[in-house]
């Protein structure tokens, strides 16, 4: 087969599937091929380590309902950047065909956001396809320098929480100083370090938070112990998030474990590929928190709880950790999903406040948690919730897809942003640091007016009587 060029619009429209004499899909046909091509021992894209399943790859129609949910297609209309044509090149690989740069192209491009996943009428795994995939291309694909650079510094500085927190003190003289303003007004960051520039456009404003304690007491009768992922970026980040969720927990009567050697769960590991290094993280935290006696594990990162709750996947070949991680991530909730399971206790104050709510991918649509966040927020007296239109289209933060692809990266932050602005919210409300940055830095370049806060301390601050100000106030 003719390799599939990465040029818009150029690349082949997937054929549909096989018919039978009575019009039905014979897939079995298509497996059975599939499967051969696998073990005919041909230089093909994959090699026999976890290589895409061919009968997952069958369990595409080519219906095209994936495709107003896709960001990339969304963006730019090419085939070979939807879900069914990055699956029928994930095909082509099977089938013998080398790992080429223009294919390698398209798997990059995707955002990993998952909404394809949801919008599917037959079940398709895209999101088993696409990971298994991006750990093939990280093993056997030469990259250029550029892109090698980028990513090794990458891996080599955000899944380190201590790493990051050292970046603190000169961002924050950075931002003290004038001189952010200064760089932004020039131009210059843009036009000559574009990758720098996203950095720059994403940093938060920094806030002063002491660590919370190991061990955290519940308050009145104790439902729960929990421990809880304090994470890389949210920790150096957004310390105030894990504060807010600490106490949020206690109040709800939980116990709350918070052991200091915790390090990455290695959900940017495994989202870009690097399969070895997800383990390691993994195997880690387990051994970290696996005899602690907690009956849960709190997550308040989106990203990282889609990637905990596939601990028993990401293990299943290590004998001696395989059965661990299962029962590990059997115990592994959002905040949102424990507190929605364990039912309120504490007095919720109003918040007269107008609230938008925008789904991070990896809570709607890997992990199906929608309504429980949405609850607890209505649960708040005075609190009025507002829907943003599109909410199944990724902001483009997608990890650190934002950095390594910052024009497109961009131009779904700016059609969020403009979304949220639209609802006319005072208040922007979401689950994760990587969603809470992007948007952010949209709003910025908008010159738009809205808040932005965590789910969790939007519930400390009703919980605390801390009234709006306390949100609103930047």
């Amino acid at each position: 087969m003719a390799d599939v060029d990465a040029t818009r619009g150029t690349g082949p429209t997937p054929p549909g599937p096989r018919q039978t004499a009575d019009g039905g899909h014979n897939r079995s046909h298509e497996v059975d091929a599939l499967r051969a091509a696998e073990t005919a021992g041909r230089p093909g894209a994959f090699d026999d380590h976890h290589p895409p399943r061919a009968d997952l790859v069958s369990d595409c129609v080519h219906c095209g309902f994936c495709l107003t949910t896709c960001p990339t297609y969304v963006l730019w209309g090419e085939e070979m950047d939807s879900p069914r044509g990055r699956i029928h090149l994930i095909a082509q690989g099977l089938e013998g065909e080398p790992l080429t740069d223009s294919m390698v192209t398209h798997f990059d491009q995707c955002l990993g956001c998952m909404a394809c996943v949801t919008a599917c009428p037959s079940g398709v795994r895209y999101d088993r396809l696409i990971e298994d995939t991006r750990a093939q291309v990280e093993r056997r694909h030469p990259r250029g320098p550029r892109d090698r650079a980028l990513r090794a510094a990458i891996f080599a500085l955000f899944p380190y929480p201590r790493r990051l927190r050292l970046l603190r003190g000169p961002l924050w003289a950075y931002q003290k100083s004038g001189l952010r303003s200064l760089v932004a007004r020039t131009g210059l960051l843009e036009r000559l370090a574009p990758t720098l520039a996203t950095l720059d456009s994403l940093a938060p404003r920094l806030r002063s938070v002491p660590r919370p304690p190991r061990r955290v007491a519940a308050r009145g009768t104790r439902r729960a112990v929990v421990g809880m992922l304090t994470g890389c970026v949210q920790s150096a980040f957004f310390p105030d998030v894990n504060s807010a969720t600490v106490r949020i927990l206690s109040a709800e009567g939980c116990e709350v474990l918070i052991p200091p050697g915790q390090g990455c769960c290695g959900a940017l590991s495994v989202h870009n590929g690097r399969r070895a290094e997800a383990e390691r993280f993994a195997r880690r935290l387990i051994d970290t928190f696996e005899q602690t006696g907690m009956d849960w594990f709190v997550v308040n990162a989106a990203g990282c709880g889609s990637s905990l709750k596939e601990y028993g996947e990401l293990l299943a070949d290590d004998p001696a950790y395989a059965a661990r991680a299962v029962a590990f991530a059997a115990k592994v909730r959002d905040l949102a999903e424990l507190l929605d399971e364990l039912g309120p206790v504490a007095e919720r104050h109003p918040l007269p406040v107008t609230v938008a709510y925008h789904d991070a991918c990896h809570l709607g649509h890997a992990q199906g948690i929608r309504e429980q966040p949405r609850a607890l927020l209505r649960g708040i007296p005075g609190l009025e919730l507002r829907e943003i239109a599109d909410p199944e289209i990724c902001c483009g933060s997608a990890g650190v897809w934002n950095v390594l692809n910052p024009e497109p990266a961009a131009e779904l932050g700016d059609r969020k942003a403009a979304a949220v602005l639209a609802t006319g919210a005072s208040l922007l409300v979401t689950a994760n640091p990587g969603c809470l940055m992007q948007v952010a830095a949209a709003i910025r370049r908008q010159n738009g007016k809205i808040a932005l806060a965590h789910t969790a301390q939007v519930l400390d601050a009703s919980l605390r009587n801390l009234g709006v100000a306390a949100l609103t106030n930047d």
